[in-house]
């Protein structure tokens, strides 16, 4: 019997080293043809041993170095997101869609337009930590390209926000001067931005921001933008004057920070919020006929000052939004002539305005808003600002919004009155809209 024991005894050590063997071959790969390996010593059970407890470190060693893997979620409105296991990589994709159908009357003429009014898709997302964020915006629909610009590049900047009072952003987007216009499209209260804002704001550009929302870490009571660009607004290509545009923002949040970068109070939260900003810019040397948009000049360059100042204001559903804009150019007229030999001229805009603007939720999806947007035209500028100014330089109107996922996925409708100095010479412009991001 003990002879039958000890022959099962070695059986299963040399089953045990065979096994053994096989391990470290799956695990080290074959051995080296110059250097074979030895045979496994089957009658040395404290080797055995050692040589096991190797081999699990080995395996625990290779679990804890295995690749990382990577999350995936999804949500309405937000997009699809992609983040690696460590966070070091992170990935957002996510599209918007707005559908407008418009009725206009004037005179005795009505007019209508249905069209997808704009397409978006929008990469977002971090590489190597968290701090170093950035965000590709591409417009698609018709109205959203420029004359003499077929590119569809509407955002495309880097962000590292690894300091707190010391942000930094480089690449193209909303130059940081008033409110209304930094307002994503998306976070509308009404259909469109208030003529005040499309006339004088200054839109994109491509530049350097030095910015912050908290300031010295006051739960958001400052912030600050500083900005500097090429001044000729986004998407131009070629040689330019020199020149650049140079914008300074600050912003006061007595009671800490909200969401003063969305029109509407859709969280009907019981406390107030303000904020209070104001904003001057120069633009030097630029060739675009509304400093950073409009026309491209062939005469020469101009120089443009800018003033803004706007308030935010929300409580428990209802939100104010108001502002006041300005635009002057240090030329009214640039004179020369054209190929032809005749005199010709081009003018520069100036001129100012302001807006109000409120709303109130009246359901936790029904929100109904109204505003008054009021244009003026400097002495002496385009005659052509001078007469819409004249005929249209004043828009009154409301809106109803059913809000089915917040900003993400509403149904707006608004009526506007447009008139100028005869009050009874005016417009009519009704319009339905749907706005989904997905």
């Amino acid at each position: 019997m003990k002879r039958e024991e000890a022959g099962n005894t070695k059986g299963v050590r040399a089953h045990a080293a065979l096994v053994l063997a096989m391990t470290a071959v799956l695990v080290h790969g074959p051995a080296s043809a110059q250097e074979p390996a030895p045979a496994p010593a089957v009658d040395a059970p404290a080797a055995t041993a050692e040589r096991l407890a190797e081999l699990e470190q080995q395996v625990r060693l290779l679990q804890s170095q295995r690749e990382e893997g990577v999350s995936v979620s999804a949500a309405p409105g937000k997009g699809l997101t992609v983040t690696t296991e460590d966070g070091r990589f992170g990935i957002t994709v996510r599209a918007r869609a707005q559908l407008r159908e418009t009725l206009a009357r004037e005179k005795d003429k009505t007019t209508n337009e249905i069209n997808v009014k704009t397409l978006r898709l929008i990469t977002q997302g971090h590489v190597l930590t968290t701090d170093l964020k950035y965000t590709i915006q591409l417009a698609f629909g018709g109205n959203d390209f420029e004359t003499g610009s077929s590119s569809p590049i509407f955002d495309a900047f880097i962000d590292y926000t690894k300091v707190r009072d010391l942000n930094l952003r480089v690449g193209q987007y909303f130059v940081p001067f008033d409110r209304a216009r930094t307002i994503r499209e998306f976070a509308l209260q009404l259909v469109d931005r208030q003529q005040v804002v499309q006339e004088l704001t200054l839109d994109r550009d491509v530049g350097l921001m030095l910015y912050s929302n908290d300031l010295g870490g006051l739960n958001g009571l400052l912030g600050y933008h500083l900005f500097v660009g090429g001044g000729e607004g986004r998407n131009r290509f070629g040689p330019q004057a020199t020149g650049g545009i140079y914008v300074a923002r600050l912003v006061l949040r007595p009671w800490g920070a909200f969401d003063d970068d969305q029109e509407g109070d859709l969280q009907r939260l019981p406390r107030p919020r303000l904020a209070i900003g104001l904003a001057g810019g120069y633009n030097q040397g630029t060739n675009r006929q509304r400093s950073t948009t409009g026309n491209a000049l062939t005469l020469g360059t101009l120089d443009y000052r800018h003033a803004a100042a706007d308030v935010v204001f929300k409580y428990g559903g209802f939100s104010f939004l108001g502002e006041a804009v300005l635009r002057n150019a240090g030329r009214d007229v640039l004179e020369g002539t054209n190929a032809s030999g005749a005199a010709i001229r081009e003018y520069s805009r100036s001129g100012w305005g302001y807006f109000l603007q409120a709303g109130l939720m009246v359901s936790p999806l029904v929100e109904v808003a109204a505003r008054w947007d009021h244009l003026f035209a400097f002495a002496g500028t385009d005659p052509a600002l001078v007469t819409q100014v004249n005929t249209q330089g004043r828009q009154v109107g409301g809106g109803l919004n059913v809000y089915l996922n917040g900003h993400a996925f509403k149904l707006q409708t608004d009526y506007f009155y447009i008139f100028g100095h005869d009050r009874s010479a005016g417009r009519h412009l009704a319009r339905l809209q749907l706005d989904a991001s997905f």
